[in-house]
């Protein structure tokens, strides 16, 4: 005697977000950091918030967190958009601090990043991909001949000609290469 089981699957359908950006700047929180070198993704995104105005389509953040727990603030956000990972990485730009960086320039890549960064690290390990975009600002001004450790240079405030350079130069010609590069922004 043959027997034939019948299994109703319930699979529920999962709508993934491939038209939204999301717009993540790295720092910490607290106001002893808002000035802080480490804290360039959240005034980035500060400065993104003060001068444009956005669809419904872009998400722009700022993490909550430390800098290294932004991995699991950015698989949350994710999670919450229904962004489809690896291949929603396109749609998700992180933008962070970089001491491989001059102050006063800046990178906007895909899949590379500084040789150490533990907010960027985190976001890797939980998300499991490398394969998102990355807004690398310098922030490296030190003399040669008086270099400080960069985990204490990066906890330290920007000067305010270093904010003016920013805020007036850096962040206006990083925001009209976004908006060639992502038709949306």
């Amino acid at each position: 005697m043959t027997v034939f089981l019948t299994f109703k699957l319930n699979i529920a359908k999962i709508h993934y977000n491939f038209f939204m950006i999301l717009i993540v700047g790295l720092g910490n929180p607290g106001k002893k950091y808002i000035n802080n070198r480490h804290n360039v993704g959240h005034v980035f995104v500060d400065y993104l918030l003060e001068n444009q105005n956005y669809n419904s389509k872009i998400k722009i953040m700022k993490t909550d967190c430390f800098m290294n727990l932004s991995g699991i603030f950015v698989k949350k956000l994710i999670e919450k958009y229904k962004m489809n990972l690896p291949a929603g990485g396109e749609n998700l730009i992180i933008v962070h601090d970089d001491l491989d960086i001059p102050l006063g320039k800046f990178h906007i890549q895909f899949g590379v990043g500084p040789q150490l960064h533990n907010g960027l690290e985190s976001i890797e390990n939980h998300l499991k991909t490398k394969d998102f975009w990355r807004i690398r600002i310098g922030v490296d001004n030190r003399l040669p001949d008086k270099k400080v450790s960069g985990e204490i240079y990066t906890l330290q405030n920007f000067l305010s000609q270093e904010k003016k350079l920013l805020e007036t130069e850096i962040f206006p010609k990083i925001l009209s290469q976004l908006k060639l590069n992502f038709k949306m922004l």
